[in-house]
């Protein structure tokens, strides 16, 4: 048995900057980790080429700023190497494959992305090619020569169907929902009109300045939704998808881009709009559930029955009864440092009140 005053659960991003903050007010704590490593996420489930969609002064953690010659949007390997200083940096030590009894305080940033989530297709288990997961998906030349359908048209399956064409795959991406298509510069520059102008305001500069980079996207069956992307961030779980050249990809015929699928049988796949295509693989992009409730008894007040926070920003990062959440908020990176920083000054002043 051991006694502390808070535990700390998950060390992925989120994790790291609580305990990091804790840390500068002299609070102990406990940071417990189920995997066997430091942000397992980056390390375990995502693909080679992936880099951060936000630039890097929106994706630092707390008391740590990226240094001047870090790239403005930061590669996979270098954010990695990040989490493991930041964690040097502060006698960050998690305690790796150990599961929660009790504790004071406790603090849930175990992240959003727990399950693979792979939805149910009609004749799914009987396709004869490979089926994977996002989270499985390293790199487009272990797929070279094959046909590949990309299911899930977030920022992660556009990432992916990019990085298969460029490896000399033959890709395809099922969009099933619309979607705002936004350059990574648009997105920052929208960013930074944020802190002076209205959402409302900054939707109709972003989507304007979209217009002239991509033209009309429904032309390639990418509808766009009706509210703007700031809107959607803001009030919704959904995310615009941030190009890193798939829509290139996709007006040229090297992506090709088609509706939800109906049926599959064999190596063959069946679309809603009747058209009949051969693939060898299917990568499902589809995301992740996050499994906070399976294990969190109580706590009703702060985390919702998906696992997220349940209160909207800049009320959700703390419940009753000593129970915080970090990185739980829909907010990216961006807000992990908030929570972290606003968890740390609560703990602090209830500890030496």
């Amino acid at each position: 048995m051991e006694e502390t005053t808070v535990v700390i659960v998950g060390a992925g991003p989120a994790g790291l900057a609580t305990a990091a903050c804790l840390t500068t007010h002299s609070i102990p704590y406990v940071l417990l980790e189920r995997d066997d490593c430091i942000g397992s996420l980056w390390r375990k489930r995502s693909y080679d080429r992936v880099t951060l969609h936000l630039a890097k002064q929106y994706c630092q953690l707390p008391h740590a700023p990226h240094p001047p010659e870090t790239p403005t949007f930061i590669p996979k390997k270098h954010f990695i190497e990040y989490l493991e200083g930041y964690a040097d940096r502060f006698g960050i030590r998690p305690r790796f494959q150990r599961e929660v009894e009790s504790a004071w305080f406790l603090v849930v940033a175990s992240g959003e992305n727990d399950e693979a989530v792979v939805p149910e297709m009609e004749g799914l288990e009987g396709f004869n090619g490979e089926v994977v997961h996002s989270s499985r998906y390293r790199s487009g030349s272990d797929y070279k020569g094959k046909s590949v359908l990309v299911v899930g048209s977030g920022n992660s399956g556009m990432e992916i169907a990019y990085d298969l064409s460029c490896s000399g795959a033959v890709s395809s991406i099922v969009v099933r929902s619309p979607v705002h298509i936004v350059s990574k510069e648009i997105w920052l520059l929208g960013m930074l009109l944020m802190k002076v102008f209205s959402i409302s305001l900054v939707d109709i500069v972003v989507l304007f300045l979209c217009y002239l980079k991509y033209g009309n996207t429904s032309k390639y069956g990418i509808a766009r939704p009706t509210k703007g992307p700031f809107y959607l961030k803001a009030n919704t779980p959904i995310y615009p998808v941030l190009d890193t050249g798939t829509f290139h990809k996709i007006k040229s015929g090297e992506i090709q881009v088609l509706p939800s699928v109906k049926s599959i049988k064999g190596n063959t796949v069946t679309f809603m709009n009747g058209k009949i295509y051969h693939f060898d693989v299917i990568i499902f992009a589809t995301g992740y559930r996050c499994l906070t409730k399976k294990w969190l008894k109580g706590g009703d007040d702060l985390i919702d029955g998906e696992g997220m926070a349940k209160q909207k920003f800049p009320k959700h990062w703390k419940g009753g009864n000593g129970l915080y959440c970090a990185g739980l908020g829909r907010r990216g990176l961006y807000g992990i440092a908030e929570d972290a920083l606003n968890i740390a000054n609560d703990i602090n002043t209830t500890f030496t009140a």
